[in-house]
């Protein structure tokens, strides 16, 4: 995971390939806890929190995340639960951006 950690997102203009289900699941393998989901063209995880203060704490800091890095996730919340659905509109299947993502969010909810 370290790895994906140290990269940044790249903009994806669209008009490329996304991953296939056998290079997503390489991949799914740096990310703990993450699955994937729609035939492989998505990740998704769910984060437990005690309470409904912790959780939107951890939602704001996916949203300061998703805006630096230019890559925005799907976040669904409600009292002390979280989960992040994560895929490349653009090529409507999963890019190495969204492990990246993926692994930084990792980072936030093990360091809160």
């Amino acid at each position: 995971m370290s790895e994906l950690k140290a990269k940044t997102c790249t903009p994806c203009k669209g008009g490329i390939a996304p991953m296939t289900r056998q290079e997503a699941e390489k991949y799914q393998q740096q990310v703990t806890d993450w699955e994937l989901v729609d035939d492989g063209k998505k990740i998704t995880r769910t984060f437990k929190f005690k309470g409904y203060r912790p959780t939107v704490d951890f939602v704001n800091k996916v949203a300061d995340l998703a805006d630096t890095e230019n890559h925005h996730p799907d976040i669904f919340f409600g009292y002390g639960m979280c989960r992040v659905d994560i895929n490349t509109h653009k090529i409507k299947g999963l890019h190495e951006n969204d492990f990246i993502l993926a692994a930084k969010i990792n980072e936030l909810a093990d360091n809160p």
